[in-house]
């Protein structure tokens, strides 16, 4: 699905930059950050075999590592976002 020119999954914007994506919308409390650390070849392709996830504040009042909630890696993309899909429902949630 397209909204905004922005893929989304799970009803939230899924926005990709070279090795960094980033899962949620900026107008909640949270959004994580998700960058592919580690690839490895399949097919003479460069496929992501590591990543790390941070779950992350949205304000921008907070700075540096501040920002950053939780963090932690996992050797799939789909367990990265199913992962962060999982740290926004409950984080935003919370009021």
């Amino acid at each position: 699905m397209m909204e905004n020119n922005y893929l989304n999954y799970k009803g939230r914007p899924l926005v990709r930059c070279g090795s960094e994506m980033y899962y949620g919308s900026m107008s909640e409390k949270y959004i994580v950050f998700i960058r592919e650390i580690a690839t490895k070849k399949v097919n003479d392709v460069d496929v992501g075999s590591k990543f790390e996830i941070q779950l992350r504040f949205t304000d921008p009042d907070i700075k540096g590592k501040g920002k950053i909630v939780k963090s932690i890696e996992r050797a799939s993309f789909a367990d990265a976002l199913e992962l962060a899909e999982a740290w926004l429902n409950r984080h935003n949630a919370q009021k």
